[in-house]
């Protein structure tokens, strides 16, 4: 365990290189100037804010200094947001989005479990035709329109009931938390109910479920230990990725509900060209990427110990 650990470090260490390493490139390659505007009126303070930021000196010693700031842990200073640094941009928005995160993952998790284990249980009847049309349309419907129908529902349904059930945007109580972490996490749920509706058809006829009954085992003891365990291992699986996916996928339902998450941030500094937030953030979620990978890579280890790490 210890070698494989070390192992998936060393190729998560390089992962992280080459995601930093892309992010520069493409940032230096994108047309644009992030010292545009009225920046520009004075050509001294123009020279002064290359300096400043180490724009006036050659591309290679641009990305050794990026680099080596970065392999420090800082991630410079926002062009655009006075005297601000990136780490504290992250430091102070990251909690948002990976709350709001973390809910939708529970959310999309169990109800992931639970559907896809309705589902093969009642395979080709009422129940799982149902749950796979509202699954279908999970997939297809993109984030942004469930999240404004969403709040046109709940504006329709608090002007009917005169009074506010739920907030329509904004942050700060659970109450607010509730219809967007649904809103993300929604796509990730239909998707885990697919394949933990396919796992559970694999298992479900299996010789040792059938072994089970033939020893006249409860039906909820075969369910729970044979079952339900065994097909929830290829969730267990994708629910690393998920989790980093959903995470830093929120940018979208940050914008529609007004959420002060970190996503917001990195879709204003896309607009603005703000270098330094944009490599900062995007290191940053791609490291969070690869440790969440490598975390459930670990723990799959230990909880199917048919597995072998070496």
């Amino acid at each position: 365990m210890l070698r494989y650990t070390v192992k998936r470090l060393i190729q998560g260490v390089i992962t992280v290189w080459f995601i930093a390493t892309a992010t520069f490139i493409a940032m230096h390659s994108v047309p644009g100037d992030p010292l545009s505007g009225e920046r520009l009126a004075n050509a001294e303070i123009r020279a002064n804010l290359e300096a400043r930021y180490g724009l006036d000196r050659p591309l290679l010693e641009q990305y050794l200094i990026y680099m080596g700031n970065m392999a420090r842990g800082d991630f410079g200073i926002s062009f655009t947001q006075q005297n601000r640094r990136v780490n504290d941009i992250i430091r102070e928005h990251f909690p948002v989005s990976a709350t709001l995160g973390i809910l939708a993952v529970v959310f999309a998790a169990l109800g992931g479990i639970l559907w896809g284990a309705l589902t093969a249980l009642f395979r080709n009847r009422l129940p799982d035709i149902v749950i796979m049309f509202l699954v279908i349309l999970g997939i297809s419907v993109p984030s942004f329109v469930v999240a404004a129908l969403s709040q046109l529902g709940l504006t329709s349904l608090n002007s009917l009931l005169g009074v506010s059930i739920l907030p329509v945007a904004g942050w700060g109580t659970l109450l607010h938390m509730i219809v967007p972490s649904m809103v993300l996490g929604l796509g990730t749920m239909a998707f885990l109910t697919r394949l933990m509706r396919s796992s559970m058809l694999e298992i479900i006829n299996a010789d040792y479920v059938r072994t089970a009954r033939a020893k006249g085992l409860p039906p909820t003891r075969i369910f729970l230990k044979h079952q339900l365990r065994n097909a929830i291992l290829p969730v267990i699986t994708v629910l690393g990725p998920a989790i980093a996916a959903i995470t830093t996928g929120g940018f979208v339902v940050e914008l529609v509900f007004a959420i002060p998450g970190l996503g917001r941030y990195f879709v204003q500094a896309v607009q603005q060209l703000d270098y330094t937030v944009i490599m900062g953030t995007t290191v940053f979620y791609g490291a969070f990427l690869v440790f969440m990978v490598i975390v459930v890579d670990l723990i799959y280890g230990l909880i199917d110990p048919r597995v072998r790490l070496e």
